[in-house]
């Protein structure tokens, strides 16, 4: 009962005081901070003495104790003053002392009277423990409108020095700077301890994460009142601003694994260390081996490179690719004071990237290369980071021994179910297991939609499952042409049709892609950064090569020549079979480039195909003696002239003249010219006539091994 009413009247004072400071104007609040002196005069001069109390009537804070009770007038403002009644209140910084809101070690009526030199320093003093007393209680709101109300108001001026820094902006920033330095020597006490004494200090993370949250939101309206300007201001509080976000976001980690004690108490998958790196490396190896060419790489002359990687490489090099990642402004360096339980690891992070440093060593090493680096605004990025080295890190153990810790992490910082998979998803592609593969595609379906990344389709072709890449593509909504996609997804999208065997469907979404380039009605974030891939015609060159490549390599180029290419796009498939026809003379590619004139009523064209062919033939037979090759090269040959002499006999005998002489200009398509003059309109022949002479084609060709279909 003692302890109870000793502690009724504090408990009321408390009160009492922070009602006042919620209800005080922000005006008044400045002048509260100022130290006022007494101006009542004592034998031709001045009391000076602290004033600790504030006048009835007016509210004036003008005479001290034993003046006020001699004055008859308000030394200010002239009004009458009451003689006797109650005590005078007093000041609000005073009142928060005796509340014990303030520290008594910064109350000046214990010191003796200040100099004047000292005023300025003791103002914003006093000033700045009214914003940690709003701070502590939650009326962060105060100092929002005291930068709304005084520091912006254009008209709150004063020619009294002091008064004149109490309005403006600099003093909430320098206050902000302050306190945040000190939230950090405080964090660093406590993160320095042993997981076991953390979690005594629980509730002390708490409340700092909500006084950082309140310094945040003074700095998001200091910051306005510097909008569209740029100022060496206005750069440093943008750097204290993301130095707050980041503490907050790594201290909020850090809770959740203070709770879980570092997962000490969780089985971990792997034996140790060493071999969770080596399963990564394994993991690496596997994504390079199975990588497909690059396209655009290829066709840009920069070499076909293997450009396949982890979703988790992808994702800790985006980290680094911020602007925000390395910066060192104000707040940084505080900052970098919290990671020196892991100075070692964030040297080898600045030398071989995030990416290098996976896996990491522990949770704690996890939590401080992530969240205390990289831009602030990437957090979700961060989470789903986070989130697959958890996956890696228990998956194949029972679920029930550590199912309910990511859920616990999902729904302590609200991540969706659809985000949670999504990062287990990214974990099982990566993982180059059959199983793993397996419980991916088992869980596709509950995170496809128009948002799903576009890589997963690519992994899931490389991983030789491109039916269940098809199916992504459908459900993503992306598939159809008329969305923004890149090139790299276009080639992909190419690929996965021709995988599955749809090759018209292939050839009718390369011709929506490229058509829909070339009238500027898509634009690819990837072209703005590379000026050749803003030409359209290099569209076309990659998507049509890519879809020849994939036919020669799949044995479908009979069916490939039989599709209605335009001139724009004969051209690149032109190419492609002459060029492979080059490189190897003994493959049946050339004899199909001359049925695919043949095919179009193109003698002319077919004629010079053919005798281009047959240099280079006779070219290969006298440098390589090797009487199989040779026999089957003969053989081709033989075939394809029978067919060629027979359709350039359909021509006028003028045309059969001109091109036995060769006065007959090559096609544009064949030298590759970029500009493709029109071609001489072929004499009319009935249909019947080239049918008949190409009906025995195929036959005679298969039974002498040119055209080979896929089993």
């Amino acid at each position: 009962m003692v302890g109870r009413k000793f502690d009724e009247p504090t408990a009321s004072r408390t009160q009492k005081a922070l009602v006042r400071l919620a209800s005080i104007d922000p005006i008044d609040l400045c002048n509260e901070a100022k130290v006022e002196r007494c101006r009542a005069t004592r034998d031709l001069r001045s009391c000076g003495r602290n004033v600790q109390r504030i006048l009835n009537p007016c509210g004036h804070a003008a005479l001290c104790d034993e003046c006020s009770q001699r004055c008859e007038v308000c030394p200010i403002c002239r009004m009458s003053l009451p003689k006797g009644g109650n005590e005078l209140p007093l000041r609000l910084y005073y009142e928060c002392i005796e509340a014990g809101l303030i520290s008594k070690r910064f109350d000046d009526r214990l010191r003796d009277k200040e100099d004047t030199a000292n005023q300025l320093v003791a103002d914003v003093q006093r000033l700045y423990s009214l914003f940690d007393v709003t701070l502590e209680n939650n009326l962060v709101s105060l100092i929002c409108h005291y930068i709304t109300d005084v520091c912006m108001d254009e008209s709150a001026v004063s020619s009294d020095p002091v008064t004149a820094l109490l309005l403006d902006e600099k003093v909430v920033k320098d206050w902000c700077r302050r306190t945040f330095e000190s939230i950090l020597k405080e964090l660093n006490a406590i993160y320095s301890q042993t997981a076991s004494e953390m979690k005594n200090h629980l509730s002390s993370l708490l409340k700092i994460s909500s006084k950082l949250a309140g310094m945040s939101n003074v700095l998001e309206v200091l910051e306005s009142s510097f909008r569209g300007s740029i100022s060496v201001m206005l750069q440093d509080l943008n750097h204290l601003q993301e130095s707050i976000l980041k503490t907050k976001q790594h201290l909020e980690i850090m809770a959740w694994c203070i709770r879980h004690q570092f997962l000490e108490n969780v089985r971990f998958r792997f034996s140790d260390f060493a071999s969770w790196s080596s399963s990564v490396r394994e993991r690496k190896s596997a994504a390079i081996y199975r990588a497909w060419p690059d396209s655009v790489a290829g066709i840009l002359g920069s070499g076909e490179q293997s450009t396949s990687s982890l979703f988790i490489e992808d994702a800790l090099s985006n980290l680094e690719t911020d602007e925000g990642y390395g910066q060192q402004g104000e707040g940084e360096l505080a900052i970098s004071s919290l990671l020196a339980s892991v100075g070692n690891l964030v040297f080898q992070s600045k030398l071989q990237g995030l990416a290098g440093c996976y896996p990491f060593e522990s949770l704690r090493v996890a939590v401080d290369l992530l969240f205390l680096q990289g831009n602030s605004s990437l957090v979700v990025a961060k989470q789903a980071i986070f989130l697959y080295f958890l996956f890696d890190r228990h998956w194949t153990i029972p679920e029930d021994k550590w199912r309910d810790i990511v859920d616990d992490f999902a729904v302590t910082f609200c991540i969706t179910r659809h985000s949670l998979l999504e990062s287990f998803v990214f974990y099982l592609l990566d993982d180059h297991t059959d199983e793993a593969l397996e419980e991916a595609c088992r869980l596709l379906p509950e995170i496809a939609g128009p948002h799903i990344h576009p890589k997963v389709a690519q992994a899931l072709l490389e991983r030789q499952n491109p039916d269940a890449a098809l199916m992504v593509l459908r459900w993503s909504g992306r598939d159809g042409g008329a969305t923004l996609v890149s090139v790299g997804e276009a080639v992909t999208a190419v690929r996965v049709r021709v995988e599955c065997g749809l090759l018209t469907e292939a050839f009718m979404y390369q011709r929506m892609i490229c058509t829909k380039v070339k009238d500027k009605k898509l634009k690819d974030a990837y072209d703005e950064a590379n000026e050749q891939l803003n030409n359209w015609l290099m569209w076309l060159e990659i998507l049509v090569s890519e879809i020849c490549c994939l036919c020669i390599k799949r044995n479908l180029v009979d069916r490939m020549i039989e599709l209605p290419w335009n001139a724009d796009e004969e051209r690149y498939l032109h190419k492609c079979m002459f060029d492979v026809a080059q490189n190897d003379p003994t493959s049946t590619m050339g004899s199909l480039l001359v049925v695919f004139h043949l095919q179009r009523y193109r003698y002319v064209e077919a004629y010079q195909v053919h005798s281009k062919l047959q240099t280079l033939e006779e070219d290969f037979i006298s440098k390589h003696q090797n009487e199989e090759m040779a026999y089957k090269i003969k053989l081709l040959n033989h075939w394809r002239k029978t067919l060629v002499d027979q359709s350039v006999d359909l021509l006028p005998d003028v045309l059969q003249q001109q091109l036995k002489d060769g006065k007959l200009p090559e096609a544009g398509v064949f030298n590759g010219d970029q500009n493709i003059p029109p071609k001489p309109k072929p004499p009319t022949v009935p249909e019947p006539i080239l049918g008949n002479l190409l009906f025995k084609l195929p036959q005679q060709w298969e039974t002498n091994g040119f055209v080979h279909h896929q089993p």
